[in-house]
């Protein structure tokens, strides 16, 4: 089982690592623009940092369960791919975000696409194991039954 799920883990590190690189430009950006914590008002500057490093961490946890429940019940591959450019969408966001609050919407938005494709496998992958484990009905087989293909 562990095997199965090292493409997985290597992007759940991956994203950690992120979220670490984030945690550190707003320590660098508190030092370069003296914000003391726990204040969290300071320039423009540091604020879109500060804003950017909290929006990320908001949403990793929703992140890391959508990448697992899709790579166990979908597909790790698909699911590693999608995560690794949901990674670097954040990577982008919080670079954008970091010079100006218009630089954030398009890797926003492209972050929001794979979260959601993900949650789509989620739905679906879940969806077809119940069938499959609960009600006895291989929706995929019957699939390619239907199109003559087993």
């Amino acid at each position: 089982m562990l095997e199965d799920s090292v493409g997985l883990a290597a992007v759940t590190v991956l994203g950690v690592l992120e979220q670490a690189y984030f945690c550190l430009q707003v320590i660098y950006a508190r030092r370069k623009f003296k914000v003391s914590p726990p204040s969290t008002a300071g320039p423009p500057q540091f604020e879109r940092i500060f804003r950017a490093q909290a929006n990320c961490s908001e949403y990793f946890p929703i992140f890391i369960i959508v990448l697992w429940i899709s790579g166990v019940f979908f597909s790790e591959a698909l699911s590693c791919l999608c995560g690794l450019l949901y990674l670097y969408a954040r990577l982008r966001y919080f670079q954008g975000y970091s010079e100006s609050a218009e630089g954030r919407l398009d890797p926003l938005y492209s972050s929001a696409r794979v979260l959601w494709l993900l949650i789509w496998f989620c739905g679906l992958g879940v969806l077809l194991s119940f069938c499959r484990i609960y009600l006895k009905l291989d929706l995929i087989k019957g699939f390619y039954a239907a199109l003559g293909l087993v």
